[in-house]
């Protein structure tokens, strides 16, 4: 601890991202990265800009991406804003709209930057636990509250609430805004966006990291009534006037408009889901209903951290979370390529029969 930090930064938690690396020979199922790369027509968007124009800022409100998006949404531009990030777009949310005299509630089982951000913002929060089933119980947010989140489909349990619940839920919090965090939802579930024009205080933010496979870009969105959107707009123009560069936006722009690579990619992680989920029932796994790019899964036998130090040793990464203790037992397991899943429940085996 520094001396010189202020006593905000001495009593954060920081929020811990998965292990990265650059080892060609590590199957990486740790971080619901896409095992596919993006469409070749977003290659050729961004090469086109590298260039002289470099030098010139990116267009502080990023018209053209927002019209894309736009187009694309069903919606005007002025329902979409754009950030580097959805992780960056969930900040500003927090700054703009969250109260911080009443806690903001979230699952005990979640997106574990929720908590970083109220400790960082200085808010106050409650983290409402999911049922027996990993469910999100929407009856226990009728309580006082600044606010409101909940991704769907949860991470890091995969399960999709559904869009009825989310109607129950945004009926009942007609005072506070409600973010829907759609980083998975081209996966399986039905997306709240349907749900824009009838509630003025739902925001739903997505990403262009899982689906369009752009992680490394750093583009998301946030989708909401107007006057929601301009309310990021100010606290973005307050803290960085060019959040997504020239690169990032044509990238996304071309990914966007790519529906069939969209499309084919998506279908082929949904069929290797399915494979990976039948091979690890076999093997005695308990396996959580997913709609995401991942799978949750516990052994009846075999301990997660056991079977992640044994994975590791085969150069296979997968994600053990230890807190809360309700999960120290599950693994997340990114769903790969089909070579990917052979590998990883062919070693399962190996490990499992020593």
């Amino acid at each position: 601890m520094s001396r010189y930090w202020s006593d905000r930064v001495s009593r954060l938690d920081p929020y811990v991202p998965g292990e990265q690396t650059e080892s060609k020979s590590v199957t990486k199922l740790n971080t619901n990265e896409s095992p596919f790369g993006p469409s070749e027509h977003v290659i050729q968007a961004v090469s086109r800009c590298v260039g002289e124009d470099l030098r010139l800022y990116p267009d502080p409100r990023s018209l053209a991406l927002r019209d894309a998006i736009a187009s694309v949404e069903g919606v005007n531009s002025d329902n979409v804003f754009v950030g580097n990030g959805s992780d960056e777009v969930l900040a500003h949310a927090f700054q703009a709209f969250f109260s911080s005299s009443r806690p903001i509630l979230f699952p005990d089982i979640t997106y574990s930057f929720y908590p970083s951000y109220c400790r960082l913002f200085g808010l106050s929060y409650e983290q409402i636990p999911l049922n027996d089933d990993f469910l999100v119980s929407v009856e226990s947010y009728s309580k006082q509250n600044g606010g409101v989140i909940l991704p769907n489909p949860n991470a890091p349990t995969g399960i999709d609430l559904g869009l009825a619940a989310i109607r129950k839920l945004l009926e009942n919090q007609s005072e506070q805004v409600v973010v829907i965090d759609e980083a998975y939802v081209d996966f399986g579930a039905e997306s709240a966006a349907t749900l824009l024009g009838e509630f003025p205080n739902l925001l739903v933010t997505r990403s262009f990291s899982k689906s369009y496979a752009l992680a490394g870009l750093r583009v998301g969105y946030a989708l909401g009534q107007a006057e929601l959107i301009e309310g990021l707009h100010r606290v973005k123009d307050s803290f960085n006037s060019y959040p997504v560069d020239r690169l990032a936006s044509a990238g996304a722009i071309a990914a966007i408009q790519d529906r069939d690579y969209l499309d084919t990619t998506r279908r082929k992680i949904v069929s290797n889901r399915e494979q990976l989920i039948s091979g690890l029932s076999e093997l005695g796994f308990l396996v959580l209903p997913s709609a995401t790019n991942f799978v949750f899964v516990q052994h009846e036998q075999m301990s997660a951290n056991s079977l992640n130090q044994e994975l590791r040793k085969v150069d296979i990464l997968v994600r053990h979370f230890t807190r809360p203790a309700r999960i120290e037992d599950f693994l997340r397991i990114t769903v790969g390529t089909e070579a990917m899943v052979d590998k990883l429940l062919k070693n399962l085996k190996l490990i499992l029969r020593r």
